[in-house]
């Protein structure tokens, strides 16, 4: 079985989902410790063609909660719909995002994490990707090692023979160590096509939003399929 993780991002950029597709089992890494400013809590969108961030406010926010455990707050959010409004109000596909993000921000859920994993089901059903997904937290004890060492953990208890990593992780994690443990290691790289955004110069690795706000299903369906992995 192939295994791939993260922590649950809000409205990631396309190597998220690529990441999720390319995996028969998605692990949210929800136990995680919560980084202020990371991209758990925001992403990027397009502003007058230039990247802005467009994030979520939380409650209380502390670096010492996991994300789990983690409140949001949740009296900004016509505020922020205006403001996707007001960004993306002439891309050709703005109702069917925007659809999206109204659907996203009606969760009534004020623990982080459940908010988030709600707007990944979201995006994944009308991307098309059917990828089991489970908590990390949901497996006992895992939360006790660290690093590469989790991940030996959950492979083995899950029964995962191969383990794919973003391509950012090539420092973090060697491949002889994970074939010593019986597990073949995987890095995707994403291969992202341009696509026009406002006529403007492209702007690179903005959330999946701006994805679906300038191109049709069928596009992103492919685009879903450009990357390698080694």
């Amino acid at each position: 079985m192939i295994i791939a993780g993260n922590q649950p991002y809000f409205i990631p950029y396309i190597a998220y989902w690529q990441l999720m597709k390319a995996c028969d089992l998605f692990l949210i890494g929800d136990d995680y410790a919560f980084i202020t400013r990371g991209w758990v809590q925001r992403n990027r969108i397009l502003r007058q063609g230039k990247p802005a961030y467009f994030g979520l406010e939380i409650n209380d926010i502390s670096c010492h909660r996991l994300i789990n455990q983690t409140e949001l707050l949740r009296d900004d959010f016509a505020r922020k719909m205006k403001e996707l409004y007001h960004c993306y109000r002439s891309a050709p596909f703005f109702e069917r995002g925007y659809e999206l993000m109204e659907r996203i921000f009606s969760c009534e859920e004020t623990n982080l994490t459940a908010f988030l994993v709600n707007s990944i089901e979201i995006v994944r059903e009308y991307l098309g990707i059917k990828t089991k997904m489970m908590y990390t937290s949901q497996i006992e004890g895992n939360c006790r090692f660290k690093r590469e060492h989790r991940v030996f953990d959950f492979c083995d208890r899950l029964g995962g023979t191969t383990y794919v990593n973003p391509i950012g992780g090539q420092a973090l994690y060697k491949k002889d160590e994970f074939a010593a443990h019986g597990i073949e290691l995987k890095f995707i790289h994403s291969h992202c096509r341009q696509y026009k955004q406002f006529g403007t110069a492209f702007v690179p690795g903005l959330s999946i939003l701006d994805v679906i706000m300038f191109n049709s299903r069928e596009e992103i369906a492919q685009m879903l399929d450009e990357y390698t992995t080694e």
